[in-house]
């Protein structure tokens, strides 16, 4: 009798050790990463080139909202829901981090203009794609998220682009830095 009560126990053991190991590992792959590994090389490659960077990660949403607007003419389905609401995820996050990379620039008076321009003309169409997305309990709340991440995105980079046109209208020997210089 206490043989296979020890080997009960043995197999209890084991069964909470292996718990314990396995746990963090689900969590860990939980984390998404909105960008692959190689979009995370071209934009360390980018490295504090204001326009090259900012036109990376314009290409990677632009990228994302084309995936979104392709997934929404499937057939709805738990597969397809779950999909668009991680393409959501990474889309609001992507948003999220040009914002953050728009301030670090606009704080230093680097010269964004040119992605700027693009980046203007690109927010609005992916509102567009979002805005157009049906209402679906499986992803409304990512819906909800990356259409206010693209709303703040679209306000961030009017506003910078009117500052920085200012800005260089009367620091016109300042057209083209990429830092601000100290003086």
């Amino acid at each position: 009798m206490r043989l296979p009560r020890f080997f009960f126990g043995l197999l209890l053991c084991a069964a909470c050790t292996s718990s314990a190991f396995v746990q963090p590992i689900l969590a860990q792959k939980e984390k998404r990463e909105p960008l692959t590994e190689v979009q995370m090389e071209q934009i360390r490659d980018a490295g504090i080139d204001p326009n090259l960077r900012i036109s990376l990660y314009t290409k990677f949403i632009a990228e994302r909202a084309e995936t979104i607007k392709g997934l929404t003419n499937r057939a709805k389905s738990a597969a397809r829901a779950k999909r668009i609401d991680d393409e959501l995820q990474d889309f609001a996050a992507l948003m999220d981090e040009l914002g953050d990379n728009l301030d670090q620039y606009g704080d230093r008076n680097a010269d964004m203009r040119p992605a700027l321009k693009t980046l203007n003309e690109d927010c609005p169409k992916w509102l567009t794609i979002l805005k157009a997305l049906p209402d679906e309990p499986e992803f409304d709340v990512a819906r909800k998220d990356a259409i206010e991440s693209g709303e703040d995105l679209t306000s961030q980079t009017t506003r910078l682009l009117s500052e920085q046109t200012a800005y260089f209208a009367a620091h016109k020997d300042e057209k083209g830095q990429q830092r601000e210089e100290p003086k």
